[in-house]
């Protein structure tokens, strides 16, 4: 599924409240892409992903992303957001601080793109292998909002584990009619840090959505940037 000068860019699904839960596993989850190597999780500059704007398509607003960034809150799930089963619950909202939080958000044709990148040697951010073994298809659920996580084959990053995601999220709207959104997200573990990268369809946008291949492509663009 704003701040003084900043414009923040949500789907109508984050703004509906009430309860709705699911759960689901569909067996083993594609195996992570993972190349380490320390030089390579050593050169991590997070002021670079500004660089990557460039990438997106003509026509988009862009703005920075600032405060709490996660890919839960990108697929268009509020505060007290919960995932079934609930080891699964790092993989939508990583520990982070957000004073080491740096990422841009873009709005335009083929719907929402968002970039971050976040951590640092005194935080961390890290990857339990064994989160991955239990949570090859899980949900997350805030208010009338839930999504169906699966994951997804992630691009090869030298020195990084990378995992892929799509959710499905559907928002019960007033009246009973429903509002459904796909989502892309692609992360890449880059020793201290961790880099993400969310497209999310618009569902009542006419032009033809950015997709899984873009989101993947700009992930592997995205660590090209933040490595210089």
């Amino acid at each position: 599924m704003v701040s003084t000068g900043v414009r923040r860019f949500w789907l109508p699904i984050a703004l509906v409240t009430g309860v709705v839960a699911g759960c689901g596993h569909a067996g083993p989850p594609p195996v992570p892409s993972t190349s380490i190597s320390p030089a390579d999780q050593s050169e991590v500059n997070p002021a670079r992903i500004s660089r990557v704007r460039g990438e997106l398509p003509a026509g988009y607003e862009v703005a920075d992303v600032l405060g709490p960034a996660s890919p839960a809150a990108f697929w268009g799930f509020g505060p007290g957001w919960v995932t079934e089963p609930p080891h699964c619950a790092p993989l939508a909202g990583p520990a982070t601080d957000d004073a080491t939080t740096r990422g841009w958000s873009g709005s335009g044709p083929g719907g929402i793109v968002h970039a971050v990148v976040t951590g640092s040697p005194a935080s961390p951010i890290t990857l339990d292998p064994s989160v991955l073994a239990e949570c090859g298809q899980w949900t997350v659920t805030s208010g009338n909002t839930t999504g169906t996580v699966n994951i997804i084959d992630a691009p090869a990053v030298e020195g990084a584990t990378t995992v892929g995601m799509d959710t499905v999220a559907t928002t019960v709207v007033e009246g009973g009619m429903e509002t459904t959104s796909t989502v892309y997200t692609f992360s890449a573990y880059l020793g201290d840090y961790l880099a993400f990268v969310t497209v999310v369809a618009d569902p009542g946008s006419p032009n033809p959505p950015l997709g899984q291949e873009f989101a993947a492509d700009l992930l592997v663009k995205t660590v090209s940037a933040l490595r210089g």
